[in-house]
């Protein structure tokens, strides 16, 4: 049995607020189970069941949400995090919060909402995440002010995708999931949240990840590699078959440069895409619909998810031998031609589904949506907002501060309540 606490120290279960024991007797659980729990119950992430992933959540009984993705990446997470001998509640705890701070809309909401708060240090949805997990969310206090589930400082850092402020965040490329090019820096913590970041990162120099967010990091982009295609599959957008022909090729890795990877080739992506195909699960006829075919792409979702971790756990395992993978004991290797791999998944995704007509003025509607949203809000408040949110209004300190709760506000609407509310406001 593994000796947790000899891995994860004193400092590493620590939490911002000490805890007493419970005086109700109940199952003996770690901090990390705890910690899962608390994300498991929390509010935030049941909200993420009515939140756009790719398309609208109401779009297709079928298609994924924010939630089920979530619930998908904690599996991955969970099971990539086993074999290296990372605390595995610890892993799938980061993987169920890392989208906790998604705005309506996905990122076009994320874009939106960062127009609307360029004045007061912008909105990221990480920073959104590690806000909500440490202040917004109900569940413990310090005096009169919420620290949200008060997490561990491991499962906080694990959280953290990235952990750095907006000043340190480096400049934007490629394309978010949903086609937009990247115009946001990604940064994992605002201004007024830095207390508790430097708290949570007490120890560690520089910005380097720990291995925990590392594996969230690769669990979510292998996730959204294998089921985004597997969703174009089904709803009758992606055939796999035509990426037998060359020149249909081309336009996919064309996609793939200008997502993903600038720097590969045509060489690359086909050698790659050789390998993939070579899997024994790949289908060799076109999808037509019936149970055989479904259950034949169920497959070919496992094995592709099985070979990039195990690609994954093997490099690992070879660079840092019997090293204890924990915390900032070491770093997750992710080999080259993995990494290909997954980009040409992504890609097959991106060029058949992600560019659609018809999506950029849906899009187009929706941040005007949030625009009118924030507009009816801030003349009302405190009065328009819900009543956490309102309580927080009539502290906040200055104009700055109560732009930032309008933003959280907002932030914390599904794609359904914020139609609703601007329907009823604006």
């Amino acid at each position: 049995m593994t000796d947790w606490d000899a891995l994860y120290d004193d400092a590493a279960r620590e939490r911002w607020v000490a805890e007493p024991a419970k005086r109700v007797p109940a199952p003996e659980r770690t901090s990390f189970e705890r910690d899962r729990a608390r994300v498991v119950h929390s509010a935030s992430l049941r909200r993420l069941a009515a939140k756009t992933q790719v398309v609208g959540p109401r779009s297709d009984d079928f298609v994924r949400n924010r939630l089920t993705h979530s619930l998908e990446v904690a599996q991955v997470a969970r099971d990539l995090a086993h074999p290296l001998g990372c605390h595995p509640d610890l892993a799938e705890t980061a993987a169920l919060a890392h989208d906790l701070g998604h705005p309506p809309f996905g990122h076009n909401g994320e874009r939106a909402l960062n127009e609307l708060a360029a004045d007061i240090g912008g909105f990221e949805g990480n920073a959104q995440t590690l806000r909500i997990l440490t202040r917004l969310e109900a569940k413990s206090f310090d005096g009169d002010r919420s620290v949200g589930l008060n997490l561990t400082r491991a499962t906080l850092d694990a959280c953290t995708k990235y952990p750095w402020p907006r000043t340190e965040a480096a400049e934007p490329r490629g394309r978010h999931t949903d086609g937009q090019p990247r115009t946001m820096r990604k940064f994992g913590v605002y201004d007024d949240d830095v207390p508790v970041f430097t708290w949570l990162r007490q120890g560690v120099e520089g910005n380097r990840r720990c291995l925990e967010a590392q594996v969230m990091d690769f669990a979510d982009d292998v996730a959204y590699s294998v089921h985004d295609l597997e969703d174009g599959v089904v709803a009758g957008r992606i055939d796999l078959t035509r990426l037998g022909d060359r020149g249909e090729r081309r336009d996919v890795w064309q996609t793939a440069r200008s997502w993903y990877l600038p720097e590969s080739s045509d060489n690359e992506l086909d050698d790659a895409f050789a390998r993939l195909r070579a899997v024994a699960s790949w289908p060799e006829a076109s999808y037509d619909g019936n149970r055989r075919q479904l259950a034949a792409l169920k497959n070919l979702t496992s094995d592709l998810i099985g070979i990039f971790c195990g690609h994954v756990q093997r490099a690992t395992a070879e660079r840092f031998g019997d090293r204890p993978m924990v915390r900032h004991a070491a770093d997750l290797v992710v080999p080259e031609g993995t990494l290909l791999e997954i980009t040409v998944l992504k890609a097959v995704a991106a060029h058949y589904v992600m560019q659609a007509e018809g999506r950029v003025s849906l899009m187009s509607r929706q941040r005007t949506l949030l625009q009118d949203l924030y507009g009816a809000l801030t003349a009302g408040a405190p009065d328009s907002l819900d009543p956490q949110f309102r309580a927080d209004h009539e502290a906040a300190g200055d104009d700055s501060a109560r732009v930032r709760v309008v933003i959280d506000q907002i932030a914390s609407l599904t794609d359904a309540s914020a139609e609703a509310w601007h329907a009823r406001l604006c």
